[in-house]
């Protein structure tokens, strides 16, 4: 039997524009996104001066958090198949494409404006809804309840005719220089949200939006400081938070936001730590000549932890046949393990390196006390 459509008026949001409006918060909000700031400042300088693929690691460990905000929850073994093409995971290859999403933002963030947010858009989703991509929404889109209507939902942005105008308002606000950075960044993902100017992808895109902001602020300069893995420990404050935010109070998720840098500087920490240990184990196991291709392949996996020979052969400019010698004294120091059956096509894991990243997660999904 088919479901009765919901008929009769419904509201759309009609956000106020924010391009000029005078940020007012509590001196305790901005005494906390302050600590936070230098937090992740510190953070990015730590890990910008350590000779490890920690860049990418820590992208990865972003977009997979972001992605699972949005329960789209993959282990890390599935993820790096998907890096490589070899998993059958459509949430996998999501978080692919969400790394994507946000090395776009950080790439764009010299110029933040309406065409750089569509491309981070683009990024996320060309592959899997490329209808959805290269303009704002031209619908109505809602939040919550059925698919059916926009009745008796959780809330309903604004009407698809008010985004361009909209969008172009947030842009200018994201150009303000007087602004504290992290309050600046918090804001206007918020905005962003209550805009979605997206059919689809909306939440990705505007941490991602984050990512660029922190990047074109100079908060961060080294590094993807995984805030997403901070909110993910709690979803339901953030939620709440963007809720409040379209109240007309924007302290919420200001504190929000800088309460998951915090976690998300803790965990990161946790995480370069156990990659650390990996690589210094690897290095007291496997001994070889300075110029050896094991090196190369060894620094490889810390940020492609699953492989096959023609990977590493592509990505390392080396021989098949040296991708695979290096691969076979890998094996007999016990970094990798061979993960399929048979002699053609084979994959191999560095267990440590995906436990590691695993533990990441694990320990972003735990809530804060």
């Amino acid at each position: 039997m088919s479901q009765p459509l919901a008929r009769g008026d419904y509201q759309a949001a009609v956000p106020p524009f924010i391009s000029d409006i005078q940020v007012s918060l509590p001196s305790e909000t901005i005494a906390l996104a302050d600590d936070a700031s230098q937090e992740l400042a510190r953070f990015d300088a730590e890990v910008g001066t350590i000779a490890a693929p920690f860049a990418s690691i820590l992208l990865r460990s972003e977009s997979a958090s972001s992605s699972e905000v949005e329960n789209l929850t993959s282990d890390a073994k599935q993820v790096a198949l998907a890096e490589i093409g070899r998993s059958k995971s459509g949430n996998a290859k999501m978080v692919v494409a969400n790394v994507r999403a946000v090395t776009a933002a950080i790439g764009l963030s010299e110029r933040l404006d309406e065409s750089s947010i569509i491309t981070m858009h683009d990024a996320l989703l060309r592959d899997v809804a490329p209808e959805f991509t290269g303009d704002w929404r031209q619908q109505q889109v809602w939040i919550g309840g059925g698919s059916i209507s926009p009745h008796s939902v959780s809330f309903v942005p604004p009407h698809h005719s008010r985004v361009p105008e909209l969008m172009a308002d947030l842009v200018r606000f994201c150009t303000r220089t007087e602004i504290p950075v992290l309050i600046q960044a918090a804001i206007a993902h918020a905005q962003f949200e209550t805009i979605h100017p997206f059919p689809d992808g909306n939440g990705r895109t505007g941490r991602a939006l984050i990512q660029g902001m922190l990047r074109h602020g100079g908060l961060t300069r080294n590094v993807t400081v995984p805030v997403s893995a901070g909110l993910l420990s709690g979803t339901k404050a953030y939620f709440e938070a963007l809720n409040e935010f379209r109240t007309g109070n924007p302290t919420a998720i200001v504190t929000v936001v800088a309460e998951a840098s915090f976690a998300a500087v803790q965990n990161g920490r946790g995480l370069v730590r156990d990659i650390q240990s990996a690589a210094a184990r690897w290095d007291s196991a496997v001994m070889a000549r300075s110029d050896s291709s094991v090196h190369k392949v060894k620094s490889y996996l810390l940020r492609q932890p699953v492989v096959d020979s023609k990977t590493i052969a592509t990505e390392l400019q080396i021989s098949e046949v040296a991708a695979q010698n290096a691969i076979d004294r890998l094996v007999d120091a016990g970094v990798l393990s061979q993960i399929s059956a048979g002699k053609r096509n084979r994959l191999w894991q560095a267990p440590e390196i995906l436990a590691a990243l695993d533990a990441f997660g694990d320990r972003a999904r735990r809530r804060r006390h």
